[in-house]
């Protein structure tokens, strides 16, 4: 039985997952590289239930419960008497079995261990690892608190109680698992790369244009866009950021050697974050417009079960909102 939860890397996603455990009654143990990344993770949860409490969604005493189940520390030995751990560190391969080289001689000879990651092959990175049998994805959506969809992955030596216990937990963390075989980006970014395409041409004939200022004007045009154009920038600008720390695929296009102190470089960088901003629209747009095919083509995403069917659904309704601003005329 699951009581005690360890996980590795206090970033966006690590803090998200460890307050969603601690809140559904679990010891939480979350570690980075250093004291000032713990402390900022455990002021976000702190942040983020008082904002849940005083919104009614979470009662105060059980939001101090909560914390009290979170410890923190730098050593990996705290894991010593985990039964699960959850590796959430960057998407880098090497990186992430050199932590699991690291913390397999600790943990006890029936702990389980899961990635968050998005989309590396989960049978490579169980072979780094002392236990290929114990080993699985448990790919997170981003924010953790709030998405419902966790992709559950086996690798090819993952067995039977692994997976069992693994989706169990994933039930009890009040999340919806939908499980994907180990191939390249799962499911929810597998139809999102597959989309990106489609949805410029469903750009195209929606806005009549490619180009940032057409769909910004656009979408400033609509009346629930309340700041006109530059509430239309912002927005590609976030969803810019956002895909740069997860990531994305393009973001092997963009030099990083742009990202420099120079007023210039800094409009350069701006100008990539807008343009993956675009790369996002266009990828959510067709994930919306696709949603009947998806729910029915085998096609679309390797194979579709009832639990991907789900997961198709899921991961578009963040995008709704955004897809019905831009549609207006």
């Amino acid at each position: 039985m699951i009581k005690k939860i360890g996980i590795i890397g206090a970033g966006q996603m690590g803090t998200g997952i460890a307050q969603v455990c601690a809140l559904a009654k679990f010891d939480v143990l979350l570690t980075d590289v250093d004291k000032p990344h713990l402390d900022r993770a455990m002021q976000t949860i702190k942040d983020f239930t008082q904002h849940t409490v005083k919104r009614g969604g979470l009662k105060p005493a059980e939001r101090t419960a909560a914390l009290k189940r979170i410890k923190t520390g730098l050593d990996y030995r705290m894991f010593k008497d985990c039964d699960l751990i959850i590796e959430t560190a960057s998407e880098n391969e090497e990186l992430k079995k050199g932590i699991f080289r690291k913390l397999c001689p600790i943990l006890k000879p029936h702990a389980i261990i899961t990635t968050d990651t998005s989309s590396i092959s989960i049978t490579r990175l169980a072979a780094s690892t002392d236990r290929p049998a114990k080993f699985m994805g448990m790919h997170f959506m981003n924010p953790a608190p709030v998405i419902e969809l966790v992709e559950l992955v086996r690798g090819i030596a993952t067995d039977d109680s692994t997976f069992q216990a693994v989706k169990e937990l994933t039930l009890k963390l009040g999340k919806t698992p939908a499980i994907a075989e180990d191939f390249p980006a799962f499911i929810v970014n597998r139809i999102g790369d597959f989309g990106f395409l489609i949805g410029l041409f469903l750009l195209l004939a929606n806005f009549g244009t490619l180009s940032f200022s057409g769909i910004a004007d656009k979408l400033a045009a609509s009346p629930a866009w309340h700041g006109g154009v530059l509430t239309a920038i912002a927005l590609f600008l976030l969803l810019g950021a956002t895909g740069k720390s997860a990531q994305l695929p393009l973001y092997i296009w963009l030099p990083d050697a742009m990202e420099g102190p120079t007023p210039v470089s800094a409009l350069i960088h701006a100008a990539t974050m807008v343009t993956a901003g675009v790369y996002l629209i266009a990828r959510s747009y067709a994930l919306y417009a696709l949603v009947p095919l998806a729910q029915n083509s085998v096609a679309l995403v390797g194979g579709l079960t009832n639990e991907t069917r789900h997961a198709s659904v899921l991961c578009l309704d963040g995008v709704k909102a955004l897809v019905g601003a831009a549609r207006q005329p």
